[in-house]
């Protein structure tokens, strides 16, 4: 199959000769203004050799900022962590720092889990 192809989705074929195909579009969330955002802040063991981590979830943006985000909160509790796929790692029990910092920020959060 093409590369030309290999975008077109849910279609085989068509005899309509004014068909026109449905491309997939990668097209980046833009990232909404802290106010209208709710981040869910939990702490998270599982798969992690048994060290905690602070997990905030629910981010609505582009990468570059979600990324932003995590190198802010990373610099504030002084530890490592990651950002991706719409959630941002930092290693440690951080969740109560975490929440208030991104309250001043204008960030709604919620405490997620125990």
């Amino acid at each position: 199959m093409s590369k030309k192809n290999k975008d077109k989705i849910n279609i085989v074929y068509s005899t309509n000769p004014d068909f026109s195909y449905d491309y997939e579009e990668q097209e980046e969330a833009e990232t909404l203004e802290p106010s209208k955002q709710l981040l869910y802040v939990s702490l998270d063991k599982k798969q992690r050799a048994g060290k905690e981590v602070t997990l905030i979830e629910g981010f609505v943006g582009t990468d570059e900022d979600l990324k932003e985000l995590g190198k802010t909160l990373k610099s504030k509790c002084g530890v490592g962590g990651t950002a991706k796929d719409g959630e941002i790692i930092i290693q440690g029990s951080f969740r109560d720092k975490i929440i208030d910092l991104l309250t001043k920020e204008g960030y709604k959060t919620r405490k997620k889990g125990g």
